[in-house]
């Protein structure tokens, strides 16, 4: 796959739009309720609502498989975008995170309190959202991306509390954390549409979400070691505040000729590193290769999603746009 241009999200979206604003319509009317201050919430979270890859995920999908996007593939993409709200909601409760993308968050603006309600019926509203497609297959996908989303979050805890680095653990934290949902949106899309669990393509689809979400993820881990907090909307050097040792060091540390290596092992095993020891960590990556790596391993990771999607689909626009979708990703600043 080449990445010599870079498509941006809009050109992609815009294929889509008529759907899009139809979904965001059915999101709008799901969240309504009989309560004030909820209606006045979700109508100001909705209005900085985020890039909404997820749901243009699954809709292209089922575009893979059927022309005409139906009430039922909506209602699926609408599923999984709130899942994924209440996701990040729960995160910035967790994180203690006051802004996201350079705007306040729901526990920023009120409280915990109120965030992980708000949370929890964006939660209830995925399920019966799901609930109305009528599909087992979607729901237990939904269900099942529940399970896996929390236990991406546990794993990562787990490994930055005992120090386990290996780069094993870290890509199997990344697919449950962040790879699964991206999956999920793939068969959602797929069956919403009416494709057939027989189906040899379902393999080739998810095995090329499966490389989006992880490539979304090892981005994500890089902006940590470049990007300034107004252009990501939130700290850098966050991840080894917190104890996470992403791709970038990992892969240095791995590395028995890595130079004073056991000195910057002893580093990372500490406990609440300060801002010069998380700045010595982060160039120290930096200058010993980290991130070629960490972009070298997306590249593959990318080049096989791609032959995966090429192989099993015909030329259509919407395997067009998934393709323009994972170059985005490689390539995006934020």
């Amino acid at each position: 796959m080449t990445t010599s241009t870079l498509p941006t999200l809009e050109p992609i979206a815009r294929t889509i739009a008529p759907e899009l604003r139809e979904l965001n319509n059915r999101i709008l009317l799901a969240l309504s309720s009989s309560n004030d201050m909820m209606n006045g919430i979700v109508e100001e979270y909705l209005q900085r609502k985020g890039k909404q890859i997820r749901p243009i995920v699954v809709i292209l999908s089922a575009r893979l498989f059927v022309e005409s996007i139906t009430p039922k593939i909506i209602s699926a993409a609408a599923s999984v975008e709130m899942l994924h709200n209440a996701s990040l909601i729960h995160d910035d409760v967790v994180d203690e995170s006051k802004m996201r993308r350079n705007q306040p968050t729901i526990n920023g603006i009120w409280d915990n309190h109120i965030a992980v309600l708000v949370g929890d019926f964006f939660t209830s509203t995925s399920l019966q959202l799901a609930s109305e497609t009528s599909d087992i297959r979607i729901i237990n996908t939904l269900a099942s991306l529940g399970r896996r989303l929390a236990m991406g979050e546990l794993n990562q805890i787990y490994n930055a509390r005992y120090h386990r680095l290996s780069e094993q653990a870290y890509f199997n934290t990344i697919d449950n954390k962040t790879a699964s949902l991206f999956v999920a949106c793939s068969e959602m899309g797929a069956f919403a549409a009416g494709a057939d669990n027989s189906d040899k393509r379902l393999d080739a689809l998810r095995l090329f979400a499966k490389n989006l979400g992880l490539c979304f993820q090892i981005t994500d881990d890089i902006f940590d070691y470049y990007l300034r907090e107004t252009e990501i909307g939130k700290p850098t050097g966050n991840d080894l505040r917190e104890g996470k040792v992403t791709l970038p060091l990992l892969s240095v540390l791995l590395r028995d000729d890595a130079p004073n290596r056991d000195m910057m092992l002893a580093l990372v095993a500490k406990d609440g590193l300060n801002a010069d020891e998380i700045n010595r960590l982060t160039q120290y990556a930096i200058a010993n290769g980290g991130i070629e790596y960490a972009r070298t391993k997306m590249q593959q990771l990318a080049d096989e999603a791609a032959a995966a999607l090429c192989a099993a689909f015909a030329d259509t626009p919407a395997r067009s746009a998934l393709l323009d979708l994972l170059a985005h990703i490689l390539r995006r600043s934020k």
